[in-house]
């Protein structure tokens, strides 16, 4: 008989996002005529930019005669793009990374989850808590975790994200081998400066540990002192993975582009302590499993570092920064407090109850999506994510009937 992978029966009954939408779908049925306004999950609402369907028409148009036709692309990406995002997003910086450092791919979160299969079952992993799910989930489908106990799974450690230290975890006290970092962090929208983000590289060097460094909401950040890499950090590139995306800065979300770092310098050790090439294997895997992004996608992603480009991406981010702003300060004046929304498009709300119970209340009251705490973590308890991707219109409206519901109660 055919045996299935039990290591899936110890994840919660859903993915988070799934429980929202079942959720929201079994409202929409006994309520069909209200509007309902999703503040919820991390998806874009704007158009790409001109700039990016230019080049993506012009690339397609290729594809239409044999002579500009491309069929099977590089694995890693075409090297147009691959040496755009070392120059812009990382020697601009300060940071030397090449393009042959960089691979191109389908999704952030693709690869954030791909990237544990390189890793030896009994690899201590650090997570933060509250955490994006990605992280988690993935590596109890592998089978590094055991059961789910009081709201965690054992055997992974978990980096607290509280009030008390500012939603910036303090390193384990505990040796680890894998760490996994957000900055700006989804889902509480905190940043990271250099001297708090320098600790971690040092451990990671001291203990030959790695740092998975998710960097998908870079393009919000508007302090040019917070870092943007975790490669302008002295040491990283021996110790860290950068995760980067489309989707966000450039509303590629249904487009589906992003890409990862990792440096040449970069190791890990096999179970005699003898060091290999983390780059060597990240090609090796991606060679027999990922046959490439689209030629045309990966022309309309190469059209943002044009100037153009870089002004219409500015644009967008700062349409869903106001956004926050307005969610931030709408629910201050209700007494909520918040952080994120100033260099990120989340905003983290201490909610002062069960987090499912406040979604279910803005959902039934308000006809308004959030993202419960609890999906994110122990420590998201008693929280809610508000998300800033939608429009002005609808971002006000929400406000609007949040304010209406919680004045009633």
């Amino acid at each position: 008989m055919i045996r299935m992978n039990e290591n899936y029966l110890k994840l919660q009954a859903s993915y988070l996002f799934s429980e929202i939408a079942k959720r929201v779908n079994a409202y929409q049925e006994k309520n069909p005529d209200q509007k309902i306004i999703r503040l919820g999950i991390g998806d874009v609402t704007r158009a790409l930019p001109a700039t990016c369907i230019e080049a993506f028409h012009k690339a397609v148009d290729e594809m239409a005669q044999d002579a500009t036709f491309r069929g099977y692309g590089p694995e890693q990406g075409y090297a147009f793009l691959r040496e755009k995002i070392a120059e812009s997003d990382f020697r601009s910086r300060g940071a030397d990374i090449s393009a042959d450092e960089v691979f191109i791919s389908d999704g952030a979160k693709c690869d954030t989850g791909n990237f544990q299969e390189l890793f030896a079952l009994d690899t201590r992993i650090a997570v933060p808590d509250p955490v994006y799910p990605v992280y988690v989930d993935t590596n109890v489908m592998a089978g590094r975790t055991a059961a789910w106990k009081e709201g965690r799974y054992e055997g992974l450690v978990y980096l607290e994200s509280t009030d008390a230290n500012d939603y910036i975890p303090t390193l384990p006290k505990e040796k680890v081998d894998v760490i996994y970092l957000c900055f700006p962090n989804n889902p509480t929208g905190r940043t990271v400066t250099k001297d708090q983000l320098r600790p971690w590289v040092d451990y990671a060097r001291e203990h030959r540990a790695l740092i998975l460094y998710d960097a998908a909401y870079v393009a919000f950040i508007r302090d040019d002192s917070l870092p943007q890499s975790i490669y302008e950090i002295a040491g990283a590139q021996e110790v860290a993975v950068e995760f980067r995306s489309f989707s966000k800065t450039a509303g590629f979300t249904g487009t589906r582009c992003a890409y990862t770092v990792i440096p040449r310098r970069c190791q890990v050790y096999d179970s005699q302590g003898s060091p290999h090439s983390l780059h060597a294997l990240w090609d090796r895997r991606q060679s027999t499993k990922f046959n490439g992004v689209s030629y045309p996608i990966q022309r309309a992603a190469e059209a943002v570092f044009s100037p153009a480009g870089q002004r219409q991406v500015r644009e967008l981010s700062d349409y869903y920064l106001a956004n926050a702003a307005l969610i931030r300060e709408a629910l201050g004046k209700l007494g909520f407090k918040c952080v994120g929304g100033d260099h990120a498009p989340y905003v983290w709300v201490k909610a002062n109850m069960d987090s499912w119970k406040f979604f279910d209340l803005l959902l039934q009251k308000a006809g308004v999506v959030c993202t419960p705490g609890g999906g994110f973590g122990r420590c998201g308890e008693g929280y809610i994510r508000f998300s800033a991707f939608n429009s002005q219109a609808n971002i006000e409206l929400a406000l609007q009937r949040v304010s209406a519901a919680l004045r009633s109660l």
